[in-house]
């Protein structure tokens, strides 16, 4: 799942963004000042950052230049989003390093055509339908996840759980982040719910098989077991 950034200081234009993205299946994080999303992007580096012009805090125009002089940072791709239509702006924007202008207002079936063909070029690998780790192997178009050939019958829930776990093989989520991942941030379900889903994925997994993929970090959460994936 490809994680874009929006940095739009408009909240209804960010939160539309945001919504038509999510539905295409986008991991979608927002900054609404350029002093806030500098701060998050030395600590995540997202696929793609979604960058309006003018911003409190920092402009995007400066924005944009720091995220190319930083080594972290430089092969980013970029796109700005700006009122600014001008042949001279749209140069200077380009001149800075963004890989592509946009300029308000838009369509959103083209920003999200835009940032899919951008992803194809610059990380076709995030783009990819197919998951696979260890002996396992997960088809997000065809939802079907098979391990060592065999197919597995997952339910919905199971299958968005597994899938958010090989995404980051080695990374500890608590229930909540497992919540919100999983079931969305609008959605209230009891933490205790993550450990029966767990349980199902499990009970699924190793059905044929002896090594368990799933790690259980106590007292931290749950995490797709990183020596797992690199096997096989």
């Amino acid at each position: 799942m490809p994680k874009v950034l929006i940095v739009e200081d408009e909240e209804p234009v960010s939160l539309l963004l945001r919504y038509n993205l999510e539905a295409e299946g986008y991991e979608v994080e927002q900054a609404f000042r350029g002093d806030d999303a500098e701060i998050r992007l030395r600590e995540v580096t997202p696929d793609l950052v979604l960058l309006d012009w003018m911003l409190p805090g920092l402009s995007g125009i400066e924005l944009c230049r720091r995220l190319r002089a930083r080594p972290e940072t430089e092969r980013v791709p970029i796109i700005m989003l700006t009122a600014r239509g001008e042949e001279s702006e749209r140069v200077r924007g380009l001149g800075t390093g963004a890989d592509d202008y946009i300029v308000k207002p838009f369509s959103v079936p083209e920003v999200v055509a835009r940032i899919r063909a951008i992803l194809r070029r610059a990380k076709p690998e995030v783009l990819s339908s197919v998951l696979a780790l260890g002996d396992l192997e997960l088809d997000r178009e065809t939802h079907r996840v098979r391990r060592a050939g065999r197919e597995l019958h997952l339910g919905p829930t199971e299958f968005k759980l597994l899938e958010f776990l090989m995404r980051s093989p080695g990374r500890v989520f608590s229930r909540e982040q497992l919540l919100d991942g999983v079931w969305g941030h609008d959605v209230y379900v009891d933490e205790r719910t993550v450990d029966v889903h767990v349980g199902r994925l499990r009970k699924v997994l190793n059905r044929t098989a002896k090594k368990d993929p799933i790690r259980t970090v106590r007292g931290a959460g749950y995490s797709f077991d990183d020596t797992f994936a690199k096997a096989g």
